[in-house]
This record gives structure tokens, sequence and C-alpha cells, in this order.
């Protein structure tokens, strides 16, 4: 065999490893539920339906075939108690490894693994990390995300969003999504984390090109872009990082880098991870959280007139907009060991898929689950933040923004009609709307 110089092949390297990384991470996942799908497996046409389009029909399908549904790649729960039980059982962890086994697979994929590259779904972040080490990561985050600490953000947030409203004035008909439900998280998050003013089209620019690096089957144009816009968020993120550690500031950033919990800090890896999983999901899931609301509010009319006469309910209402249409559909655990799941065997190292869009929908827990009910008495048992040790950081954040900002939204423009064009982000996780025109009415009501 001829030895290659080693320049000639970290070049063959450098080419070869995003197309298997894409092939066993994508392509072949797609190939094989599509295949499923067309002979009638649930997950894979789950799958198919769940990019852009209406899943709910799907997701009742497997609710129909039981608390747990064996699907070809994966066992799928539609049910609520299942779905808390595996988010809370340490017989499960977070994520997929696709290389663990030692198969030529495996190994192809370990080869092709870029172990300098950060993303949502990399070791260390939050999402895909275990304790000892996430819970450390946790510790050092989770001040900074209290409730008490995001209502001192409550002034601040009502301020950004009139600041934006007043942009609006005179302005007949808005592309909501672009025009103020992007703007009002990432002002908010850029400012918690310390990103000038200056710098936030760009994060924002970051969160959009990489927010479907959670999918699977991303074609390879998408895989590429994705990996492009990651690898320019990571040497972003490098260079603000060594500002904050240049010039500290009150900001969560200058706090991450100086925090120490039982006498250790984050190293550069892990401070990257975690700070660029803040920044991204910081903004990313309340700007589905807006949008989902403005839709559902303007389609039940009544439910907004309540809102109007019954302002203390706002809370209430965030949550079950959470509840019917939330920012994240689904997420899976991997067994770590031969369990049971309602009822159900489940082997090690198989993966179960929890649809928390489903879950949020179970009729053994909500009355009338599709109904849309402002005052609905249990609406924050749903499971939109997911449960157990991952529970979403941000909630309290999400939580206080989604009111704030439809709150405000619909006091100062409370004759706003959605207009025809509405169009759904292309995205399997992440639910949201991509764009949202809309009539502001001829009524303005100016700031409380």
């Amino acid at each position: 065999m001829v030895k290659l110089p080693t320049p000639v092949r970290d070049r063959i390297d450098a080419a070869g490893k995003p197309v298997v990384r894409w092939g066993l991470g994508h392509l072949l996942p797609h190939t094989v539920m599509r295949a499923a799908a067309r002979k009638g497996d649930l997950q894979g046409r789950m799958i198919q339906a769940s990019r852009g389009g209406d899943p709910f029909p799907i997701f009742e399908q497997v609710r129909a075939a039981g608390p747990v549904y064996r699907g070809r790649f994966a066992y799928v729960t539609t049910s609520l108690p299942a779905v808390r039980e595996v988010l809370s059982s340490n017989d499960f962890r977070t994520g997929f490894e696709p290389g663990s086994a030692l198969t030529r697979l495996g190994r192809a994929y370990n080869w092709a693994t870029d172990t300098a590259r950060l993303g949502p779904l990399e070791p260390p972040s939050l999402l895909v990390t275990e304790p000892p080490d996430h819970t450390r990561y946790r510790k050092l985050v989770t001040r900074v995300f209290s409730v008490r600490a995001v209502e001192r953000l409550r002034e601040r947030t009502e301020q950004i969003a009139d600041e934006l409203l007043d942009g609006l004035a005179g302005r007949p008909t808005v592309e909501l999504v672009e025009a103020y439900c992007t703007l009002l998280p990432v002002t908010v998050i850029s400012e918690i984390l310390g990103v000038p003013a200056a710098e936030q089209r760009r994060i924002l620019a970051f969160g959009e090109a990489a927010a479907p690096s959670l999918d699977l089957g991303l074609s390879w144009r998408e895989f590429r872009s994705v990996e492009a816009a990651l690898a320019d968020f990571d040497t972003w993120l490098g260079a603000h990082l060594e500002r904050l550690r240049a010039e500290p500031g009150d900001d969560l950033l200058s706090q991450l880098v100086a925090a120490r919990e039982d006498g250790k800090g984050l190293d550069d890896r892990e401070l990257k991870a975690t700070a660029g999983l803040v920044l991204a999901a910081g903004f990313e899931t309340t700007v589905n959280l807006l949008g989902n609301g403005v839709a559902l509010l303007r389609q039940h009319p009544e439910q907004l007139a309540r809102l109007t006469t019954e302002p203390e309910l706002w809370p209430n209402a965030i949550d079950e907009i959470l509840r019917l249409d939330p920012p994240v559909l689904l997420t899976g655990r991997s067994a770590i060991r031969d369990t049971v799941v309602a009822g159900v065997p489940v082997a090690a190292g198989a993966l179960v898929t929890t649809i928390l869009a489903a879950a949020n929908r179970d009729p053994e827990v909500f009355t009338d689950p599709t109904r849309f009910d402002v005052a609905r008495a249990n609406a924050k048992e749903h499971v939109a933040f997911s449960a157990g040790r991952h529970f979403c950081l941000g909630a309290a954040l999400a939580r206080m923004e989604g009111e704030v900002g439809l709150r405000r939204l619909f006091e100062r423009y409370p004759d706003l009609q959605t207009l025809p064009g509405a169009r759904r982000r292309r995205t399997r996780i992440l639910r949201g709307y991509a764009t949202l025109p809309v009539r502001l009415g001829e009524r303005a009501r100016q700031p409380v």
C-alpha cells in the first residue's frame, strides 16, 4: 500500500469527512425513513410531514397505535406521562450516538467527526451532556435565568418592545417575523450576553442559518450551509469572548468567563459551547413562540377579546400557546440499559422519540385538547420546555418575553389582522413561522 504524504492525506480527509458526516447523519436516515414511510411506517410518515407541514394528524395516528409505538428507526411516544418518564429517567441519556457501535458505519462516523466543530448536538453542549459535566455547566448558568433574575429584565424588555412597535407605526402592512418577532428576543438575549448592538443582525443570521442543525435528512446544500454558519459563529464567538476577557461587563458571558463552581470554571471549549447554545437557544425558540402566538390569537378572536378584558390571564395564555403550538416538536433519548416505558420493554441502546407537541395534546390529561383556551386550568402541565434534568434553562425568560411581546403588540395594534402568505419554517424539530404578514390596522394606541 502506498503511503500518502501527510499534506495530501489531510486534504483528502478535509474533503471526505464532511461527505461521510452528511451521508451517515442525513442521507442514510432520510433514505431509511422515506422507504419506511412508503411501507406505512408511522415514524417515517411523521418525519416526512413535520417539515413545514402539519404533523398533528400523523401524531394522532401514532397515539392511536398505543402509548409507545415501535417505528423503523426508534420507539415513539405521544403519551404525556410516558414522555415525562423518559425525559426524567436515569435509564436514558440525551441524544443518539451513531458512532458508538463497533461497526464499519460506527468507525466511519467516528473517523469523520470533526472534534473541533461546536454545534448544539456536539459535546460539550448542554443538550447532549450528562452528569456530572451537565450538572456543573447548568449550575454556572442557572443563576442568570432564575425567575427573579428574569423579572428584573421585564422593564427593559417592555422598553425594547415599545421601541420596535414605534418603528412599525405608519406601515399599513408588515412582515411580522422579520420586523418584530425576531428583533425582540435577539435584542434581549444580546444585551444579556454583552453583544454590541451593531453585531445583533449578525447573531440573528447565524441563528437562522444554524437552526436546521437539529434536524435529520438535510440536503447536501443545507448541510454545508449549516456547517459553514456554525464555523463562522464559532469564530465570531471566540473573538467576542476574548473581548469580554479583556473588558468584562456585568453581562452573562462576562460572568461565565469568571464563574467558578467548587473552584472550577469552564475551559475554552466548554465556555464556547455553553455560550453558543445560550445565545442561539435564547432567541430562536422565542421567535417561534411569538409568531405561533400571533397566529393563534388572530385565529381565535374571542380568546384575544377575553385577554383584553382579563389581562391577568396573559401568563396562562402564554402556557396555552406553548401547549397547543410549541416551538419545539420533539426530542430524543437513548436507553443506557434495558428498561420499560409505559409497559413496553425498551432494550439498551434503543432510541426513544418523545413527541412534545403530541404529549401537549394528550386527551388523558387535557380536556378537549385541540381547543385553544387562554383560561385552561392546567395549561402549565405541558412539556414544551422538555422535562427532567434537561428542562429548558430559558423557560422563565421565554415566558416573560412571550407575555411582554404579545401583550404589547395587541395593546398597541388591537386591530391587527393576519394576511394571506404566512409560511412555516421548513425545519423538522423547530416549529414556527418563516413569514407572517399582517395588517396593523388604523387604530394604534400609545404604550401604557
